[in-house]
């Protein structure tokens, strides 16, 4: 099988740092990243995000605590560790998005079309989360010489049945804390969610009105957005020193202040006690894999894009396992930072840690906002903390953002970096995206939102990682990727990368996603709330649209070629890669 090259005429020559030019036809250059460092940062950046400070801290309490943290750092080293590095190095060798950069096996090139639609569907209900934490935050600063708004039963939204825990010294007038409790009361706080915030309507079939102060925090979250990536990766990548970094400012600083709390170390010991039992259950794995895949952003063609602007011989392999580490540690660290609040949040309310652990918004917006409320001077933590969830969400959702123009920009270069197209393009993206948005911050937008979150990325990005090793190691050819990295980087790779993505990686993808779905559970909202029929099915859709590209794509070449099998084959996987 030979390989085909083309001249890459848009590629930035070594050492351009200034602002990118254009050739004779007037189609401005490719960008590659100003410093070197600017390309760890996006990774981190992107990476980190609510995933690590919320969804790691829970899931190593439920399974087990300390025990949890044995399959999950042996998943990072067999599939975390090696797929992230394949999808830099390639974006790198092949300096195009997350489309183009699978002309190195275009018989699979169905894996970059599937990786765009799922970082689209990811990027539409991802910015949801940041209009909520401007909401709480814009809260926070309005309260900020008095109470905070769901400290109290008294406001207009709140029921008959709301309930304030207040603890004494003896005695605890307390709500178990969930949505309601045994003697049918609920809490505040809830309230202030479910009631003010989302308006909450009976089910997904019950849409009900757009809450219009959501949508203006919504409308606010992707102008940001737009103007941190509008210029490109030079822009970008400034606005990286400031995201990328605050957040680990701000978490020490909620750790110094969890710590020093009454019942902190009762939440930091739930966090930690191991129980080997949890080892022998099934979901435990499967949350470990699939925890390890959605930090490390793996299988939705964003990192192939950040690879791609980097320079030819950058030394990525470096920044991956520089990134593993910061990335894993930033999880571990964060539980410490979680877990002494919720261990304080359960000290006042007389109950177990494990009554007062949530998971995902419920964590975010209904566990910490109550935490914050019992602490001295409440509207500063507040503001701090949802001020840290924005700037640990926002660099995450523009990398997305741009990952999703790379892989589109770099198919069409010649019509889409001229003048101010791309500018316009982004802006077209940025308001498709808001209106797809709203149908989420309406009165059933919880249940619209939880139904991305379920279906739109999380078990299919296994099977596309699944696809990248097979395209890498059994079609392109591990050993030939290999080389190519020893050409690129200038010193032979561990050879037991090339091992990985022969067998550890695509057997353990493989096994994980069918783990996935042996243990795949219908969707509900707070235990309570079945989602009907056709709202499963319109989730499964989303699922499949994605998985399905790669064997369309593959079917639709294949068809297009004339002659023998054997000849049908040769031209619809023969790579086409740049002229190096």
């Amino acid at each position: 099988m030979e390989t085909t090259e083309v001249e890459d005429n848009h590629h930035v020559g070594k050492g351009d740092d200034h602002e990118p030019t254009s050739d004779v036809t007037g189609v401005y250059k490719r960008e590659t990243w100003t410093r070197k460092i600017d390309f760890l940062l996006a990774c981190i950046g992107f990476s980190v995000g609510l995933g690590n400070v919320w969804r790691f801290p829970y899931l190593c309490y439920k399974n087990g605590g300390g025990a949890f943290l044995i399959p999950y750092f042996l998943c990072v080293l067999v599939g975390g560790v090696p797929t992230f590095f394949l999808e830099v190095a390639i974006g790198q060798f092949m300096s195009k998005g997350g489309i183009g950069v699978w002309n190195i096996c275009p018989l699979l090139q169905g894996i970059g079309f599937a990786t765009v639609l799922i970082v689209f569907l990811v990027n539409v209900y991802y910015n949801v989360i940041l209009a909520w934490a401007f909401h709480y935050l814009f809260a926070s600063f309005a309260s900020f010489n008095g109470v905070l708004p769901w400290e109290t039963c008294e406001n207009d939204w709140n029921t008959p049945k709301c309930v304030r825990t207040i603890r004494g010294d003896n005695t605890t007038n307390t709500t178990i804390f969930s949505n309601t409790t045994s003697n049918g009361t609920s809490d505040p706080i809830t309230e202030y969610w479910e009631r003010k915030v989302l308006h909450l309507s009976s089910g997904v079939d019950d849409v009900g009105q757009i809450r219009w102060d959501l949508a203006l925090c919504l409308l606010l979250a992707w102008i940001v957005v737009y103007f941190c990536i509008w210029k490109g990766i030079k822009s970008s990548g400034k606005v990286m020193y400031f995201t990328a970094t605050a957040p680990y400012v701000l978490m020490f600083t909620l750790l110094i202040r969890g710590i020093t709390l009454p019942g902190s170390a009762e939440g930091i010991r739930f966090y930690l006690i191991p129980d080997w039992d949890k080892l022998l259950e099934v979901q435990v794995w499967v949350d470990a894999g699939t925890q390890v895949f959605y930090s490390y952003s793996i299988g939705i063609g964003t990192l192939t894009a950040l690879g791609s602007y980097n320079k030819w011989n950058h030394n990525c392999l470096r920044d991956c396992l520089a990134f593993a580490g910061i990335n894993s540690g930033t999880s571990f660290f964060s539980g410490f930072v979680i877990f002494s609040v919720l261990g304080f949040m359960a000290h006042e309310q007389g109950v177990s840690v494990a009554d007062a652990a949530e998971s995902g918004p419920g964590l975010a917006f209904i566990a910490y906002p109550k935490a914050i409320a019992e602490m001295p001077f409440a509207p500063f933590w507040s503001i701090l903390f949802f001020f840290m969830i924005i700037l640990l969400g926002l660099d995450s959702q523009f990398v997305g953002v741009e990952g999703f123009i790379t892989a589109i920009v770099d198919v069409f270069p010649r019509q889409m970096r001229r003048g101010y197209r791309r500018e316009v393009f982004i802006a077209f993206v940025c308001l498709v995206s808001f209106f797809i948005g709203l149908s989420m911050v309406t009165e059933g937008g919880m249940y619209v939102f939880l139904l991305f979150d379920y279906y739109a990325g999380s078990r299919v990005i296994l099977l596309v990682a699944f696809f990248e090793c097979l395209a890498v190691a059994y079609i392109y050819g591990a050993t030939r990727f290999h080389d190519n990295l020893t050409m690129m980087l200038g010193y032979k790779v561990y050879s037991i990368v090339k091992y990985a993505w022969w067998i550890m990686t695509p057997f353990f993808t493989l096994a994980l996603f069918a783990l996935c779905i042996y243990s795949y559970s219908e969707l509900t909202y707070n235990r309570d709330y079945v989602y009907p029929l056709w709202a499963i099915a319109i989730g499964w859709t989303m699922s499949c649209s994605s998985a399905s590209m790669i064997p369309f794509t593959a079917f639709f070449k294949i068809i297009r070629q004339n002659g023998t099998l054997t000849e049908v084959f040769d031209p619809a996987d023969q790579p086409t890669a740049r002229s190096h």
